[in-house]
Order: C-alpha cells, then sequence, then structure tokens
C-alpha cells in the first residue's frame, strides 16, 4: 500500500510484529459497512459511477459472505482488515475496488469501524443486563419470604428478605445501564471524512454518510475524530464496573453456597467438582468471574496508559486500543450471560436462611429503637443494648429468655411489651421508610421492576 515511496520491501518480522488481522477480523462487516457508505458519497460526489458503485457493493458483499463461511482468506503482509478486505475487492472488480480508498485514509476508517463496532455491542451488553436483572427478579419473586442476615463487615447486622438483597443488585445494574446509554451518545459520532488529519481536498457529503450508517451527530475536528479514543476508554470503564458489580454478587453467591452459610444451592450445571475430592460441588462460574473483573480493569488502565502520551493525531500506538477493547466486550458478554443463566436455576434453602435470622442479636438495634421510642436518648439507648448483649453473651441467655427483672435491670424503660420487638416478621414489617426492606416496600418494588422489564428502554 506504499510501495511507491519504499524501494525494500517490509521485512518478515516487521510484518508479524505490527500485524492486527489477528484480531482486527472483527471488525469485518463494519468495515464493509463503512465502506459501502463511503463508495456511495463517491458516487454522489462524481468519483464513481454507478455502474462502479454496484461492483463495490457486489463485491464487498461477497467477500463478507466468503468470511462468513471460513472461505476467506487472511494475510498477515496486508497487515489488517482493511487492507484485507480492499485487495480482496480490487482482485474481484478491478479499477473500482482500487478507488475505493479516495478521500479516505485507515485513520478514519478505523475510527469509523471500532464506532460501529461499539455500538452494536453496547447494545448487546445492555440486552445481557436486562436479561440478568429478569433472572435475578425471578428468583426474587420465587423467594419472597426469605429472610437472611444482612451483614456489615461480613458480619451479622440486621435481618432482610432475601428478596431486598437480590433487588439491591438490580438497582447496581440499572446504574451501569444509565453508564451505557450516557456512553453510547459519545460512540454515536461519524468521523468519516477526516481522512488522515485534515481531511480531504475531494469533499465528500459527510452528513449522507452518517445519515446511511444512522449517525445522529458528525465529528468537527478531523484531528480529534482520527486521534479520539475516549469513547473507547469510556466504554471499558462502564464495563469495569459491570464486572465489579458481578464480582460482588460473585462474591456473596460464593458465601451463600458455602458450608457455613448454606443458604442456597446452585444447579449441577452451573458448578464443578473436584479431581481428587468426590463431595465437592464447587461455585466455579462465580468464582472466575470474580477473577476475571481484574482482567477488566486491567484492560481499562492498559488503555489510559497507552493513550496518556499521545501527541496529535493518529499515532501506532493506537493500534493497542482493539485487544482490551475486544477481550473486554467478548469477557462481559459471556460473564453476563452465564450468570443469569445460574441465578434464574439457584434454589434458595429457606430453612437455612430462617435459621440464620433466628439470631436474637440480629433486633440489637431494634431494642435501641424501642427505647428511643421510650424517650431514651439514642446514645444512651445504644449503650444499653450494648450492655445487655454482652450480659445475655456473657450468661448463656438469648435476649428472648431474659425476664423481666433482668430487663428492668439495664433500663427501668423497658416493660413488658418488649418481648413484641424480638420478632423478625414484626421487625421487618417496621421498616417503612422508602428504600426499606419491609415486605410491602419490597413487594412494590418487585412489582416496578417486573413492569419496566416488560418494555426495557433502549440506549437511544
Amino acid at each position: 500500500m506504499w510501495k511507491g515511496r519504499f524501494k525494500v520491501e517490509t521485512s518478515n518480522l516487521v510484518q508479524k510484529y505490527g500485524e492486527s488481522i489477528s484480531f482486527d477480523w472483527r471488525l469485518y462487516p463494519y468495515d464493509i459497512q463503512g465502506s459501502i457508505a463511503h463508495a456511495t458519497a463517491l458516487q454522489a460526489a462524481g468519483i464513481l459511477t454507478k455502474a462502479e458503485l454496484l461492483a463495490i457493493r457486489k463485491g464487498l458483499k461477497a467477500i463478507q459472505n466468503e468470511i462468513e463461511s471460513g472461505e476467506f482468506k487472511f494475510r498477515t503482509s496486508l497487515e489488517d482488515i482493511h487492507m484485507n478486505i480492499e485487495s480482496a475487492l480490487t482482485e474481484k472488480i478491478g479499477d473500482a475496488g482500487a478507488k475505493l480508498h479516495t478521500a479516505r485514509s485507515r485513520n478514519d476508517q478505523v475510527a469509523l469501524d471500532v464506532r460501529l463496532y461499539c455500538r452494536a455491542e453496547a447494545n448487546a451488553i445492555h440486552q445481557r443486563l436486562v436479561n440478568l436483572q429478569d433472572a435475578l427478579l425471578t428468583l426474587a419473586k420465587k423467594n419472597p419470604e426469605a429472610v437472611i442476615p444482612g451483614y456489615t463487615h461480613l458480619q451479622r447486622g440486621q435481618p432482610v428478605l432475601f428478596a431486598h438483597h437480590l433487588l439491591a443488585y438490580l438497582e447496581m445494574l440499572e446504574r451501569d445501564i444509565g453508564r451505557l446509554r450516557d456512553a453510547y451518545q459519545r460512540i454515536n459520532h461519524m468521523p468519516l471524512g477526516s481522512g488522515a488529519l485534515a481531511g480531504s481536498t475531494i469533499p465528500l457529503n459527510r452528513k449522507l454518510v452518517a445519515d446511511l450508517l444512522d449517525f445522529p451527530k458528525i465529528t468537527d475536528n478531523s484531528m480529534d475524530a482520527v486521534s479520539d479514543r475516549d469513547f473507547i476508554a469510556e466504554l471499558l470503564f462502564v464495563i469495569s464496573m459491570i464486572g465489579i458489580h458481578l464480582s460482588r454478587l460473585s462474591e456473596d453467591v460464593i458465601l451463600w453456597a458455602s458450608a457455613e452459610f448454606n443458604f442456597i444451592e446452585l444447579s449441577d450445571a452451573h458448578t464443578t467438582g473436584s479431581s481428587l475430592m468426590p463431595q465437592k460441588k464447587n461455585p466455579d462460574v462465580a468464582e472466575l468471574t470474580r477473577g476475571k473483573s481484574g482482567r477488566l480493569v486491567g484492560n481499562l488502565m492498559s488503555l489510559l496508559t497507552t493513550l496518556k502520551g499521545l501527541p496529535m493525531t493518529y499515532n501506532r500506538d493506537l493500534q493497542e486500543d482493539k485487544e482490551p477493547l475486544f477481550d473486554s466486550i467478548e469477557t462481559i458478554k459471556m460473564a453476563l450471560e452465564v450468570f443469569a443463566e445460574m441465578m434464574a436455576e439457584a434454589k434458595v434453602k429457606a430453612e437455612n436462611t430462617a435459621e440464620a435470622t433466628a439470631d436474637p442479636f440480629l433486633l440489637a438495634t431494634d431494642l435501641a429503637d424501642y427505647l428511643v421510642l421510650k424517650g431514651v436518648p439514642f446514645r444512651q439507648a445504644h449503650e444499653v443494648i450494648g450492655q445487655l448483649t454482652a450480659y445475655s453473651l456473657s450468661e448463656g441467655i438469648p435476649f428472648q429468655e431474659l425476664t423481666d427483672e433482668e430487663w428492668e435491670q439495664f433500663s427501668p424503660a423497658f416493660e413488658k411489651d418488649v418481648r413484641k420487638v424480638l420478632d423478625v416478621g414484626t421487625a421487618l414489617k417496621g421498616r417503612k421508610a422508602v428504600g426499606a426492606p419491609s415486605p410491602a416496600n419490597v413487594k412494590r418494588q418487585v412489582a416496578k421492576w417486573e413492569k419496566r422489564l416488560e418494555n426495557p428502554v433502549g440506549l437511544v
């Protein structure tokens, strides 16, 4: 492609070092889509005849069919997907194929291809996020009365409905969708027509290209258009956050499925065994997801580090944007798919969760609130319940078995009705504030999510 300037062919080692076809072949449908739009603009500008445009369209579609059927032979000597397709097109249709690159650089070509790719994959990720939300909601609806301890510092804190815990992850995933929707707006700008960095003296109708490719906006600065990778970094950040949320959910699932917690059972189809210990049932999906989240964060850091020292405009360093992008997108799509499948088939062991929430110390805060409602200042109430807890532990007497005299020993504000507080159902019903886990609140939230997921809003 640059043989006019060079007298010696690029060495095989340099070709091997610089090729990107081994990974950027994934861009083929977007390269073909963009090339057809570009050819249409060339024809409108009088560079191509209608017959040449028709030949280009037909040739490119034939190449796409060959790639998808596995017949196409990619050549490392042609470096990337763009030149592989262009070379094959020229071989098929002759001079018309050689005209296709008029008023176009690989710089704005790859910028377009990657935006088209990111746009399509953002929609694919969005659908999988919705599917996982639906799976978590289904599990919540199957277990509306299951109660588990809520934890801080991984120590039992207060009782919550299991459904309320799952709905917390729906909220996280909804924020991920919001970030993805926001990033999509900046992906959705059309850069073709920017050339290598300063456009072309052959003015093409960029608006026509944008319309053909369904872009609502056109980039305003040719130098920025060919060097901008902010949209990739932003998408990788969104993917990293999704990965972090999946990692947190993975940690909960791993704990819940352990013999020590034993709150849920994962299906055989989503667990593995041990090569040595025949009794084992391992939550490998959750563990792998927790591990892969580190790769997602690493890919983001890799791109940011590549970008930080680059001068305007295009530099070959930018070839390093694709492997982390492709890896993160493929990883997060698979993780979301398998997690949705796994959670949809998980079973809650309600008898075990009920036993865990029978721990009277889970209601210590409710006892403090009881004293507050009797007129005791909160700090004093907190101290009283702390002393009461220490007494219960030292004497081995649960709160429910304390005598009236023992209650009064710690505060005269305690009356016979204090035992009504020591009921998990009562405690949950009392948590009526917006966002709290009362059964009525959770029921409303489930209904809200059902309605939202019936007709999810797209990215645009």
